[in-house]
This record gives structure tokens, C-alpha cells and sequence, in this order.
């Protein structure tokens, strides 16, 4: 097939922009989900630049209606779908467990695994139907899928809980001729790790000013694990800055 069709979720910015780029390097055409319009329409316009097709749908992916629409312009847009990166997602704020809200707590679940959940079954409808069938659903799960940092029990729990996901997404997908993989990313250098610059929150109280790396590592990783034939996949797959503390992080 000469034309392939990825979703990337989370698009307007950070990881979700590099890895909209690297796709559209790699010949992907793209829709382009994120709350905001016009970072999206920002990262469509680069995209189309690179020479492919963009399709930028303001989506909640912790709405089920909102997620309904972007699959049913990505299916009118493209007919198919190829991949899903599930990569957006919310923190809650650095307070202590007991401190946070009821609220808070179910925005960051909302966002980051309802909303996964809601995208991998708009995703499985259309690549069980669609002629080739099959595709692949790449989950960004985070360094915190592995272990925390202070004061993050709603976005570690839903990390950790994203890990689950993934492998039973690959189990119910394999009849289907529908891959999934998990890619846990540390420390991208993004608008959200910029706070690690004047330094960051360490488990034994202190802050600690932590290396970054180039978002662009990130795109590539993906990008090779979106490459593979359907009978190979990358399961887990680390990228982090190699001096972040994270083996020992606490």
C-alpha cells in the first residue's frame, strides 16, 4: 500500500508534534487530535510542508462523542487506518496524595487511560473492518509506567495502568491482524520539562536539575516501531536521557 494513515493524539504540541513530524517524514498522512485548535493547525500546516496530508479535528479523548468524531472524519477523510499513537494526556498538580482533589484526580484518569481506552476502540473498529485489515497502536506510557515520582499518584497510576492496556490490546489484537506496543519515554526535551532547568523534585526531598534529550529521538523511535511489517512488533521499548536518574530513581 502506497499511502498510510496515522492518528496521533495529544498533536498540538511536545511529543506529539515530533512524532507528527517524524511520521510525515516517514510518508505517514496524518489526523491530528488535540484540544486545541491552533497549535493543531500549527503542526498541520508543518506536516503538509514535509509534502503529506493533514487533518487536524479538535478531539477530547476523555469524551466518547468527541473521540466518535475523530474517527468518523479520519473514515471519511482517509476510509482507513493504519496507526494510532495514543499519546495524550494530563498531570495533576505536585501535592501530596491526601491533598488532592476528587476532581483531579479524575481528569488525569479521564485523559490519559479513558481516553486511550476510548481511542484503541474507535482504532480496532476500523482496522477490523477495513480491507487490508489490521494496524498497529503504539501507547506512550511514560518512565512513569515504571516508577514514580513524588507526589504523582494520578499520573503514575494511570501510566501503570496504560502498560496493562498495551498488552491486553496485543492479546485481543492478534486475531485481528492488529499490533500494539508501548514506547516509555524519559525526560524529552518539551514546554513540560522545561521546570527541570531550575531544577526538579527529587524522592529524598532535594531538587535536582536533570538531563533532557532531543524530542526528535523520541519521533524516531516511534517511527521505527510504526515501520515494522504486522508480524513483528516492539512490545516495550525505553528512550531516555542516558544521565536522568531513573535506574535508583528512589
Amino acid at each position: 500500500m502506497s499511502k498510510r494513515i496515522a492518528i496521533v493524539t495529544g498533536a498540538g504540541s511536545g511529543i506529539g508534534r515530533a512524532v507528527s513530524l517524524g511520521l510525515a517524514r516517514a510518508g505517514f498522512d496524518l489526523a491530528l487530535a488535540g484540544r486545541r485548535r491552533g497549535p493543531l493547525d500549527e503542526v498541520a500546516d508543518a506536516v503538509r510542508a514535509i509534502g503529506v496530508e493533514a487533518l487536524p479535528v479538535e478531539t477530547d479523548v476523555g469524551d466518547a462523542a468527541s473521540v466518535e468524531h475523530l474517527f468518523a472524519e479520519v473514515k471519511a477523510r482517509f476510509g482507513r487506518l493504519d496507526l494510532l499513537f495514543n499519546n495524550a494526556g494530563l498531570f495533576a498538580p505536585s501535592v501530596p496524595l491526601d491533598e488532592l482533589t476528587l476532581a483531579q484526580w479524575q481528569a488525569v484518569v479521564n485523559a490519559n487511560l479513558t481516553g486511550a481506552f476510548l481511542c484503541t476502540q474507535g482504532a480496532f473498529r476500523m482496522m477490523k473492518a477495513q480491507s487490508p485489515r489490521g494496524g498497529r497502536i503504539i501507547n506512550n506510557g511514560s518512565i512513569s509506567a515504571q516508577v514514580p515520582r513524588p507526589n504523582s499518584a494520578p499520573y503514575t497510576a494511570t501510566k501503570h495502568a496504560i502498560t496493562g492496556l498495551t498488552r491486553s490490546t496485543s492479546l485481543d489484537g492478534r486475531d485481528h491482524d492488529i499490533a500494539c506496543g508501548q514506547i516509555d519515554i524519559g525526560n524529552a526535551e518539551t514546554d513540560m520539562t522545561k521546570p527541570m532547568a531550575a531544577g526538579i523534585r527529587q524522592p529524598d526531598g532535594s531538587l535536582k536539575v536533570e538531563p533532557v534529550m532531543d524530542a526528535r529521538h523520541v519521533a524516531d523511535a516511534v517511527v521505527y516501531m510504526a515501520g515494522l511489517p504486522l508480524d513483528a512488533n516492539v512490545q516495550f521499548m525505553t528512550v531516555m536521557a542516558t544521565k536522568m536518574p531513573y535506574i535508583g530513581r528512589g
